[in-house]
């Protein structure tokens, strides 16, 4: 195991009280977050969230990040347990400065995955072997994802995390980031009710 748990402590929330554990990668350093509520036994609901920091702390219209952590604490909330993987991977893995560089080349007209690919990257560079072992560490081995991202799924069951059901979890497109939206279901395959 290359994950260490640091910390548990509570987090309280306008919809629930949860708890939020930090979790550290010794082979990078990076700390990931495990916000939970409730019995994990049996078939939690589960989103894994990539950090956003324009999205989740700076209320950036440019993606649906932020709304979609939104809706995400709020339905286990409402379920009365699951949980939230925080992974430490801005941009689609390609990190904060990378990811300002990639906006700057999409505010001179390229989308988000030819702005990558610009950049040296490819579409999504994450990976999602980490969240199999801070889900493996919390004892859940089967989740319900709440996810429109086809490549979690199988991110998640290639480390060895059963998936059972995809919740769609979906936010209105807006006139900034519609065309986010058409790229993420045109080029890398999410699913979206039409």
């Amino acid at each position: 195991m290359t994950i260490k748990s640091l910390a548990k402590a509570k987090l309280p929330t306008p919809w629930a009280e949860f708890s939020v554990t930090a979790f550290q990668d010794d082979s990078n350093g990076e700390e990931h977050l495990a916000i939970s509520l409730g019995d994990l036994s049996g078939e939690p609901l589960m989103r894994i969230h990539s950090q956003c920091l324009t999205g989740d702390a700076l209320f950036s219209l440019r993606c649906d990040c932020g709304s979609q952590l939104e809706m995400a604490l709020k339905e286990i909330a409402s379920e009365g347990n699951g949980l939230i993987v925080y992974m430490a991977q801005e941009g689609r893995g390609i990190g904060l400065g990378n990811k300002i560089k990639a906006y700057e080349l999409q505010d001179s007209g390229l989308n988000t995955v030819e702005a990558n690919e610009k950049l040296g990257f490819e579409a999504d560079e994450r990976n999602y072997s980490i969240c199999g072992e801070i889900l493996s560490q919390m004892g859940v081995s089967s989740v319900k994802l709440m996810t429109n991202n086809p490549s979690k799924v199988n991110g998640i069951e290639e480390a060895g995390i059963k998936v059972s059901q995809r919740v769609s979890i979906e936010s209105s497109p807006t006139e900034h980031n519609k065309e986010y939206l058409d790229v993420k279901a045109d080029k890398m395959g999410h699913l979206f009710k039409k």
